[in-house]
């Protein structure tokens, strides 16, 4: 395809380079993957805390979240990958590239699980206690299990954004997808096939994500609301 500036498209360029961005591509995958699992994580266990009141744990979970989620995720990125070597803490970029996205994943995670265990209805919780069951006991048989189906649409919602946010790390040069189509784009000037290509990935992967927790979310939806 030629254009009316004799700009021509070349799809072979794409063909020629598909090793570096498969390679960009996996490392994207590798980060994301356990940013995502990370965040999962933190934010069901300190969401839980958060939603129990626990004393003291209650008020750093709160600080940890308002950090996180009222600061730049660029900042974030920085501070680990610069800031911490001049207090003797040296990070590498694949390091700081899942480290960053579980932070600010699971913060955000924290709020999602907190809303969804604090949405269970107080009956359900009440009715256990008036079996004997602890407090501790009541949450753990009843908030955790219905809360995070709650919760379940917007955690998902924070997983994609985790794993697009995976294209900051190009701040650091650590050769996700991103920084492999620049450093291309740098050799070449073959600008606009490698931005459409890595834009096409980036919409097919997060369109599967998008249909996968849908279906997730279908399997694990509470008959009839909460």
């Amino acid at each position: 395809m030629t254009s009316a500036d004799g700009y021509h498209f070349d799809p072979g360029f794409l063909v020629d380079h598909l090793g570096e961005l498969g390679g960009g591509l996996l490392r994207t995958v590798e980060i994301s993957v356990i940013g995502m699992a990370g965040a999962l994580v933190v934010g069901a266990l300190l969401g839980a805390v958060s939603a129990f009141r626990v004393p003291v744990a209650h008020q750093l979970v709160r600080a940890y979240v308002e950090v996180f989620r009222n600061t730049p995720l660029l900042v974030q990125i920085f501070f680990l990958y610069f800031a911490l070597p001049e207090i003797g803490l040296r990070l590498d970029a694949f390091t700081v590239g899942w480290l960053a996205l579980l932070l600010w994943g699971g913060a955000y995670n924290v709020e999602n699980f907190r809303a969804g265990f604090e949405a269970v209805e107080n009956g359900y919780v009440e009715a256990c206690r008036a079996l004997g069951f602890s407090r501790t006991a009541a949450f753990r048989q009843v908030a955790f299990p219905l809360g995070w189906r709650i919760a379940l649409p917007s955690v998902t919602n924070t997983q994609i954004s985790v794993f697009k946010n995976s294209s900051f790390m190009i701040a650091i040069s650590f050769p996700e997808l991103t920084e492999t189509a620049v450093n291309i784009v740098a050799v070449s000037f073959r600008v606009f096939e490698m931005f459409l290509a890595i834009g096409v990935v980036y919409l097919g992967l997060v369109w599967l994500m998008s249909w996968g927790t849908r279906a997730v979310e279908r399997h694990f939806a509470i008959p009839g609301g909460h």
